[in-house]
């Protein structure tokens, strides 16, 4: 049988991202976080931990840990029936991209997070990139632009968002005075959210253009507009976070009537338990 003191264990070095901060969460020593550690490997005869330069699951201890996220989310269900093993509050680890975050997420989830006293720990990827992270067992749920499930886990999908290539009037008539010619769109700097971001290269496929373009990198949704509106750039924009600067002009279209659709999926493990059922039916009423 697992012990589930050296689960914790493994799940505090991964989440806190070393063992000092790890000993700090559960209230022990470094070194009793690193004895755990070593005693679950030596029982399981192989390593969990890549222990350098920053504490990563290996493939075995990915699979403890997404073993541990519902096991926490199932006990959670049981407090329900037994108060006195209840907890403060449960912590949900979801994978998300920023834009949905910057935008829609908070109001969707944030009474229920209130009612059911659920803590998130939100990590922040692009869509096409989350779903690794819920494979890889990192987090419990994601959202992400992908139908399929996973081995084990459930998709649902949520609705979608729509991008708009978004710059000033002064950048469209200093790049683009007679559209988006190939010579304009070779020259003319983009805004990409980082290097696993490909909205802008679906939507120069679909203008029909191919080639090497320059850009800023942009971490950052609320950063990302501000890069727009200072002129530095033209970026796929949710419609729903730049509608005040369409409605005011600050921003408008380089390419007026085109866009991008990306769907959101929901993916959540099977046997995630009571509590991930209730989020899944949550967000699909508060988005459907």
């Amino acid at each position: 049988m697992l012990d589930y003191k050296l689960l914790e264990a493994l799940a505090a070095v991964i989440d806190c991202g070393g063992f000092e901060k790890a000993g700090d969460t559960l209230e022990i020593s470094q070194s009793a976080v690193s004895q755990r550690i070593r005693t679950l490997e030596i029982r399981l005869g192989q390593p969990v931990l890549v222990r350098s330069p920053v504490p990563r699951a290996t493939p075995a201890g990915q699979r403890l840990l997404n073993h541990v996220h519902q096991v926490r989310m199932l006990e959670k269900d049981l407090a329900q029936a037994i108060p006195s093993l209840s907890e403060p509050a449960t912590r949900l680890r979801i994978a998300i991209n920023a834009d949905s975050l910057a935008t829609w997420w908070a109001d969707a989830v944030g009474e229920f997070c209130a009612r059911e006293s659920v803590l998130l720990d939100l990590v922040i990827e692009d869509q096409d990139v989350g779903l690794r992270r819920m494979r890889d067992g990192d987090v419990a749920a994601c959202l992400c632009s992908s139908p399929q499930p996973i081995a084990g886990g459930r998709c649902e999908p949520l609705g979608s968002m729509t991008y708009l290539p978004l710059a000033t009037p002064a950048y469209i008539e200093r790049y683009f005075p007679k559209g988006l010619a190939d010579a304009s769109l070779q020259a003319a700097p983009a805004i990409i959210f980082g290097p696993n971001d490909q909205l802008q290269h679906r939507f120069l496929a679909q203008a029909g253009y191919h080639g090497k373009f320059p850009y800023h990198l942009c971490p950052s949704s609320e950063g990302f507009v501000k890069l727009a509106l200072a002129g530095m750039g033209y970026g796929m924009i949710p419609e729903i976070q730049a509608a005040r600067e369409l409605a005011t002009g600050q921003l408008t279209s380089i390419a007026p009537g085109h866009g991008l659709t990306v769907p959101l999926y929901w993916h959540f493990w099977r046997h995630g338990g009571e509590i991930m059922t209730r989020l899944t039916s949550n967000l699909r009423n508060r988005l459907g």
